[in-house]
């Protein structure tokens, strides 16, 4: 007895390890499922790999050292072994990883199998260090009412870590550093915890004897294995709704590092509150099973009041996030996002916080081994996570849509509860009849059951499907609905009867694995293609413009025009760059990498008469011809596209247009190693162009975004679509040999008659005679093309030499863009490039006269020598 009450002492000690091991947990978490997305790709077949790889580890970990490792061993000093090991595996990680990579991308396939293989070599072993560092510390203690408290405050304080480890890598470490100085943070915190755990374990014994059984070996298995289902199937739902949350709250936030920072942090912070709470009140319970089960009802109505809240309230909420960013800076909007996620998730995370040590205490029993026993519930919880996960992201999303989803979680609590509560009457007509006689079964406690059955049916019921306009606006969803009518109508139908001149109508909304996506259509007739929570591409005449000069200036900047026969187009949007191809006499093969399966599908042939009906019918035929030309598409992610093909694949024009640089993720498709795999599969004269946004955007990561290009493509060139010197975006150029275009030559090319249509592309997008631009001056179609040119490498060196470059070790460009995507300063953007210019002789050859016109037209657009 006199050793246990010296040993009490050492408990908050214990519980602040934790902290910081769940602190240094977070840290890897983000840094290792970032470093993988970068080798095995970033679609929602390898991220729910990657989820179920991290979480598997855990479940064995949790699972099969306390059985392996004797409970003779002084747990603490197995503890710090166990720290110990996973701050030395985090290292080797982060250098292990990469040349994993080389690894994969030579491999002959590269399906979900490989993907797993790849995953569980890189993940298991420090995930099942990971999993087992709680049941093994929890033999410090004892299987008392005051023990399975203090376990549950193990389990609080690492999640509480997690929360620092959550904010302290996507606000400050990433942001500021990179993987490696994080990882190094984190193995600091890992080693620094097995110290003290070795200090520790020295100062007391800490080893007890227990029965080497696990907790459904004795006659009451019956009642616990129902309360591990239960503690299953709440796993299932916790990350099930987590991925529901965080798939909706992304488009209203905004899908940055630091929106999915929030996220996560009021998620773990629900569920660490929800931990301590619960911990505390299992110890005076008289039955745990009980509570268990009426948690799980409470979690019904908590996640139908998350479902009301992002359909029926949070979209409408008065916010302008454009006013809070351009007057206040970023962290005005961040509280605001904080307050949002934790008003709709914290009732939710509260519970299921909750029911872990209401799980272990309702399996509790004297002479139980803690680590078999706290590992029992631990492996439960994370075999349901993993199925929740996966189920939810890769099957239940995409082919129910978020509304169905939604509605399973409150069904499958429910049946949660009644796991519980069958544990509860078992466990009262069996084995303790004294509390049988206490608790009685009763005509009311059926009355209730069935209540509480009709209430959850009903709750389910209430889930509506999310307002259209949130998929198509996201964060500036309240700002368009007073313009939007509610219902979605049919593609071919006519606008509904006393709608509004300046209505806006959806057409379409999908769900797809990766991405929501919708089309609407405005009074004027012109249609918009959004994803990720705003307009992606439109039928606008400045978006066909810049759609267009992806394609074409792409064309007649490759070394021969003429002769190009093979391109690769990363990122499907509306369709109209890959189409811009279609009208060439002498491309054959035209290769759509994108994502996101609903894009080429579906959205894409709903402009076919602006992309030339480049992908319509691709869902039947894959691939197929137009014009004569061979079209594929590949669903998958462009980066991880790229890394494995073929040595021997080339292209000449590999066209990047990834979503914008401040959504979470697409910084891989923007760095220094993305760009050199192009280059590497560029033909001898081959082009590659890369569109950038300039509005949503500042300086600074502008400059990141340009010099990252310039430095694998140092004779890159900066072609801008501006109106009246207003900026809007651009398109870079590179070549891996300096690029050198003759304008009498393409002018000949272009008047030729074979390229007829390519001439009227163009003059569809404002370039030549029939413009829909008049206040054009037509001097030639390619004059007015290129008289888009803004910049050359060259002359950018001053303005970019502090820039910060993106690479995979860092992925800088997301934090940078995602600090200030409410900003607005595109046009200044513009001026500051504009500031060096001067007319690129080396570029631009040809007759005095056409050098002349390209000149005069160059000035017209503003673009004056310094």
């Amino acid at each position: 007895m006199s050793d246990e009450i010296a040993q009490r002492r050492f408990l908050p000690w214990l519980f602040l390890l934790f902290f910081w091991s769940g602190c240094a947990a977070l840290i890897y978490e983000i840094i290792w499922l970032q470093l993988l997305e970068l080798v095995i790709g970033a679609s929602g077949v390898s991220l729910g790999v990657l989820l179920g790889t991290f979480m598997g580890g855990m479940c064995l970990g949790s699972l099969l050292l306390p059985r392996l490792i004797s409970s003779r061993n002084n747990p603490l000093a197995v503890y710090a072994l166990l720290e110990a090991a996973i701050g030395i595996i985090g290292i080797l990680a982060l250098f292990g990883i990469p040349i994993m990579s080389d690894f994969y991308s030579h491999l002959h396939g590269h399906g979900v199998w490989i993907r797993a293989l790849v995953s569980s070599v890189c993940l298991m072993p420090p995930t099942i260090m990971m999993g087992a560092t709680l049941p093994i510390a929890s033999r410090f203690v004892a299987s008392t009412p005051e023990g399975v408290t203090w376990m549950g405050l193990f389990y609080t304080g690492n999640l509480a870590g997690s929360v620092l480890g959550c904010l302290s890598a996507g606000f400050f470490l990433l942001r500021f550093f990179d993987m490696h100085t994080a990882t190094y943070v984190a193995a600091f915190l890992n080693f620094s915890v097995a110290v003290a755990a070795a200090c520790l374990a020295r100062r007391c014994c800490g080893t007890r004897h227990f029965e080497q059984i696990s907790p459904c070996g004795r006659p009451e298995s019956s009642f616990q294995s129902l309360v591990l289902l239960a503690i299953a199937l709440s796993g299932f739902c916790a990350l099930g709704a987590e991925v529901v949350w965080t798939r909706l709250l992304s488009l209203l936030l905004g899908g940055t590092v630091y929106s999915f920072s929030i996220i996560l942090a009021v998620y773990l912070i629900g569920l660490g509150l929800g931990s301590g709470a619960g911990s505390f009140i299992s110890r005076t319970l008289i039955n745990p099973r009980a509570a268990l089960g009426f948690c799980q009802i409470a979690l019904a109505g908590a996640i139908a009041w998350a479902a009301f809240m992002i359909s029926c309230s949070l979209p409408y909420w008065p916010i302008n996030p454009g006013m809070y960013t351009n007057d206040c800076g970023p962290w005005h909007i961040f509280q605001l996002d904080f307050l949002r996620t934790a008003w709709m998730v914290l009732p939710g995370a509260l519970l299921w916080g909750a029911s872990f040590p209401l799980a272990i205490a309702a399996i509790a029993g004297h002479g139980h081994d803690p680590g078999r026993m706290v590992g029992a519930v631990y492996a439960a919880n994370t075999i349901g996570a993993i199925l929740g996960a996966l189920g939810f992201s890769l099957f239940i999303i995409p082919q129910l849509g978020t509304q169905w989803a939604q509605r399973l979680l409150i069904i499958v609590s429910a049946v949660t509860a009644v796991a519980a509560f069958l544990s509860f009457i078992l466990q009262e007509h069996g084995a303790d009849k004294e509390r049988s006689r206490r608790f009685p079964l009763s005509f009311s406690r059926g009355v209730l059951a069935a209540f509480s059955l009709i209430v959850i049916a009903f709750l389910a019921d209430t889930v509506s499907r999310i307002p259209w306009t949130m998929v198509a606006w996201g964060r500036f969803a309240a700002t368009y609905t007073a313009q939007a009518f509610p219902d979605i109508i049919d593609e071919n139908g006519a606008p509904p009867k006393n709608s509004s001149p300046s209505q806006w109508y959806c057409t379409y909304m999908g769900e797809g694995i990766n991405v929501s996506v919708a089309v609407t259509k405005n009074s004027a007739g012109t249609r918009f293609f959004h994803g990720a929570g705003k307009v992606q591409a439109s039928s606008l005449p400045q978006d066909m413009r810049l759609q267009r000069m992806l394609g074409h200036l792409s064309a007649i900047t490759c070394k021969n025009p003429d002769r190009v026969k093979d391109v690769l187009v990363v990122a499907c949007g509306a369709g109209v760059t890959a189409g811009s191809f279609i009208p060439y006499p002498n491309i054959r093969r035209i290769v759509i990498c994108d994502i996101e399966p609903l894009v080429p599908k579906v959205v894409a042939p709903m402009f076919g008469r602006e992309n030339y009906h480049v992908v319509d019918g691709i869902d039947k035929h894959n691939p197929h011809f137009v014009n004569g030309k061979e079209v594929s598409v590949i669903y998958d992610d462009g980066r991880h596209f790229i890394r494995t093909l073929p040595e021997e694949a080339r292209f000449d024009i590999i066209t990047s247009d990834p979503i914008d640089p401040w959504v979470k993720g697409s910084a891989a498709l923007n760095t220094v190693e993305y760009y050199e795999m192009c280059k590497k599969h560029l033909k001898p004269g081959g082009v590659m162009s890369l569109w950038m946004p300039l509005y949503e955007s500042n300086i600074t990561s502008a400059r990141s975004l340009i010099a990252t290009f310039f430095k694998v493509f140092p004779n890159g060139l900066i072609f801008s679509n501006d109106e009246h010197l207003e900026g809007y975006d651009a398109v870079l150029i590179g070549q891996a040999e300096s690029t050198q275009i003759n304008v009498d030559r393409l002018q000949a090319l272009l008047d030729r008659a074979d390229y007829e249509n390519v001439r009227e592309s163009l003059a569809q997008a404002g370039f030549g005679g029939s413009s829909a631009w008049p206040e054009r001056i037509d001097r030639g179609v390619a004059i007015n093309l290129l008289s888009t040119f803004a910049g050359q490498a060259s002359d950018l060196h001053e303005w970019i030499k502090d820039a910060q470059i993106n690479c995979d070790k860092n992925l800088r460009l997301q934090y940078l863009a995602g600090m200030y995507f409410n900003s607005y300063q595109s046009t200044k953007i513009l001026q500051s490039i504009l500031s060096y210019y001067t007319f690129p002789d080396n570029v631009f050859v040809g007759s005095a006269q056409y050098i002349s016109d390209l000149k005069e037209a160059l000035m017209m657009q503003g673009r004056n020598e310094r």
